[in-house]
Formats: structure tokens, C-alpha cells, sequence
């Protein structure tokens, strides 16, 4: 009977520690956890936060004097839509985003295949393709103001070589999206290429020997092989593409300062103008929320839409 007592006494003893490892391990989880759910909430919940409530109030410079800012409910919402500006930013916003996205990707994708090949030099290529990324943008945005210039600059005067007549890039309504849309592009692609080269470099060459035995070569490799496998890096590149591009401010402020008419004006541009320009925080809220909430819309269906095709 001792012997079987202390057998279950020994089993009750071995079985504490267990539980108590479980606990810790826990506890050591959420240790370090801690660091960075905390920067979440205080960099990231509590400015959304933040954001959310200001577009509900009269929010302005004279907030930082009295403290008061006046709740108005959904008025900031219903001024900043109802305003002449509102439906051409909208516009200019999906035809940016769009215009960006495709360029980038198309290119990104090409240069990716390209380097691909492992020619020589390739490295030192693919290193020189980083410099539009590394380049702080307020700087290569000046560079491009200066190339894109009616009067003196290098694109006008390969056009003048080859007899075209000058072309007003940032000075013409017709003209200005497209350039801005152009150095966005030229921004994007190192983003692009670097995801889906460092996608291309995981798929497995054997699929592409066995594929060549069955004679699927060329476009059919990469119909068959290529893009399957990439789908989840392009999911990844074209949603955060899409992100970003939705809140550029530094190109358009840089190049054209949301003009000439509103031409380039974008909602980024429409929220910091309202928001820093006219001192109007509770406006310049309420539309950069609109700008969220596009995000968040589009994320979700294309995530799903994605989905769906994975599923099928």
C-alpha cells in the first residue's frame, strides 16, 4: 500500500510542475507579447482612436486654447462630401491608385523575371533598381519637378529632339495626373520588384524541368507555374501597393501641390489641406477616415476574392 501510495503521491508531485510550466509559459508568451501589443495601442489604437473622435467634433486651433471642441456629430462628414472638391478628389483618387498600381506592378513583375534570368551583373542591377526607394522622396520628387519642367527640362527637350512640341507636365489640368501618377510608378517599382523577385526565387526549378519535358515552355511555364505560385506574393504586393498609394501626399505636395484646379488633388491632399492649411481638424479627420475606410474595404474583398480562387 506505501509502495501504491507513494507511486500516486509521486504522480500527484510529477504532475504539479507540468501545470505550473504550463502557466509560465504562458505568462512568458504574453511577456513578450507585452512590448509589442503596447506599441500597437499607443502608436497605432490610440491615434485611430483619436482620429475617429475628432471627426466628430469642431476641432480646431482654438481646441489647443480652450480644451473645448464641440461635438457636431456627423456635420464634418456632411461638409467635406458635400464640398466642389470632394468628387474630384474621389476621382483623382481611383484613377491615381489605379494608374500607380498597374505601372508599378507590370514593370516590378517584368524587372523581377528579368533579373530572374541570373545574367552577369544582375546584382549590381538589381541594387541600382533600390535607389528610387532609398532616395528620400521630398529629393527625388525635386528631380523630377526639374525633368518634368515645361521650359528647361530633360523630358521636354528629348521630345524636342525627335520634333514634339513641349508638353506642360505639371502646369496643364489634362496633363498633371498623368505626370504625377508617372514618378509614382517610378517610386513603386523597386517595392514591387523586390517582393515578386524574392517570390520567383522560391519556386522550385524542378517544376519548370519537368514542366520543359511535357513541352511548357516560355508563356505556358509561366501561365501554369509562374503566376500560381506567385498568387500569394501578388496578393501581398498589390494590396499594400494599393495602401500606400492611397495615402501618397509627398509626390503630389511635391510636384503640383494638388493643382493646377485641383487636377492632382487627391483625399490625402484634400485631408492635409483641410487640416493644416485652413486649421479645419475635425474636417481634415473626418475625410482621412474616408480614406480608411476605402482601405479597409478594398483589403477585405480583395482578400476574399483571393480566397475564393485559392478555395477553388
Amino acid at each position: 500500500m506505501s509502495a501504491v501510495a507513494e507511486a500516486r503521491t509521486g504522480t500527484v508531485r510529477a504532475s504539479r510542475p507540468r501545470g505550473g510550466g504550463r502557466v509560465r509559459e504562458s505568462v512568458a508568451r504574453w511577456l513578450f507579447l507585452a512590448p509589442a501589443v503596447a506599441y500597437i495601442l499607443i502608436f497605432f489604437g490610440y491615434p485611430v482612436v483619436q482620429n475617429v473622435v475628432m471627426s466628430f467634433q469642431d476641432y480646431t486651433t482654438r481646441t489647443f486654447f480652450t480644451g473645448e471642441a464641440p461635438w457636431v456629430g456627423f456635420a464634418n462628414y456632411a461638409e467635406v462630401i458635400g464640398s466642389y472638391v470632394f468628387g474630384t478628389a474621389l476621382s483623382n483618387t481611383a484613377l491615381f491608385t489605379l494608374g500607380s498600381i498597374v505601372g508599378q506592378f507590370v514593370i516590378g513583375l517584368l524587372f523581377a523575371l528579368f533579373f530572374h534570368r541570373r545574367f552577369p551583373l544582375s546584382n549590381v542591377l538589381r541594387s541600382l533598381l533600390l535607389l528610387p526607394w532609398l532616395i528620400p522622396i521630398i529629393a527625388g520628387t525635386s528631380v523630377w519637378k526639374w525633368i518634368l519642367d515645361q521650359d528647361g527640362g530633360v523630358a521636354n527637350q528629348l521630345l524636342g529632339a525627335f520634333g514634339i512640341p513641349a508638353v506642360p507636365w505639371l502646369s496643364s489640368p489634362d496633363v498633371a495626373l498623368i505626370a504625377v501618377i508617372i514618378v509614382n510608378i517610378w517610386i513603386g517599382i523597386p517595392f514591387n520588384t523586390t517582393l515578386l523577385y524574392s517570390g520567383l526565387q522560391g519556386i522550385p526549378e524542378e517544376l519548370y524541368e519537368a514542366a520543359a519535358l511535357d513541352g511548357a515552355t516560355g508563356w505556358k511555364a509561366f501561365w501554369h507555374i509562374t503566376w500560381p505560385s506567385l498568387r500569394p506574393v501578388v496578393t501581398v504586393v498589390l494590396v499594400l501597393g494599393v495602401i500606400y498609394t492611397l495615402k501618397v501626399l509627398e509626390v503630389i505636395l511635391g510636384l503640383t501641390g494638388g493643382g493646377p484646379a485641383n487636377a492632382t488633388a487627391t483625399l490625402a491632399t484634400e485631408s492635409y489641406f483641410r487640416s493644416f492649411r485652413e486649421f479645419q481638424f475635425g474636417e481634415g479627420a473626418a475625410v482621412s477616415n474616408i480614406l480608411i475606410l476605402f482601405s479597409l474595404v478594398f483589403a477585405v474583398i480583395y482578400l476574399r476574392a483571393n480566397r475564393k480562387q485559392v478555395d477553388e
